[in-house]
């Protein structure tokens, strides 16, 4: 999946960024027998269903020219939701101050998975103040996943 990915970045960017959009994520599954590749796009005011289409109108056939994917396989373009992952520097950057939630490969006080708002992004360390008010420095290499909470 990494040369894929590797090569579908490259060639989607472009694209979204003179839509003025970013791109989340990018998935490559086999589901029920067939690929599927979900492109994750979101903007400032979030992503429209005419945003996807429109996306999805103008990579899919750069995508086909290109055969970077071997065999059938469906292009799906969705926005990441009110839950959306957060992977990059740039990501924790953008939503300090929001709640989120994060799962860690390895414990951290016999505890892999933390709640709560996060305070600041510094050389690659995401310091979190949990619901108790504890603050939490975890590592990004120590981050299995990483999302925004939904706030209710």
């Amino acid at each position: 999946m990494g040369k894929v990915r590797e090569e579908v970045e490259r060639l989607v960017l472009p694209i979204l960024e003179e839509e003025g959009m970013e791109l989340v994520d990018i998935e490559y599954k086999k589901e029920r027998g067939r690929g599927i590749l979900r492109l994750y796009i979101d903007k400032p005011g979030g992503v429209k269903i005419d945003d996807c289409q429109g996306v999805s109108q103008r990579i899919d056939p750069i995508l086909e020219r290109c055969n970077i994917i071997r065999g059938h396989y469906l292009l799906e373009v969705s926005s990441p939701g009110l839950d959306r992952p957060l992977k990059k520097e740039e990501d924790f950057k953008r939503f300090i101050g929001r709640l989120i939630k994060i799962k860690t490969f390895s414990p951290i006080d016999n505890q892999k998975t933390f709640v709560g708002t996060l305070k600041d992004y510094k050389e690659e360390i995401v310091i979190l103040e949990t619901r108790e008010g504890k603050i939490i420095e975890i590592p990004m290499k120590n981050i299995a996943k990483a999302n925004l909470e939904i706030e209710f």
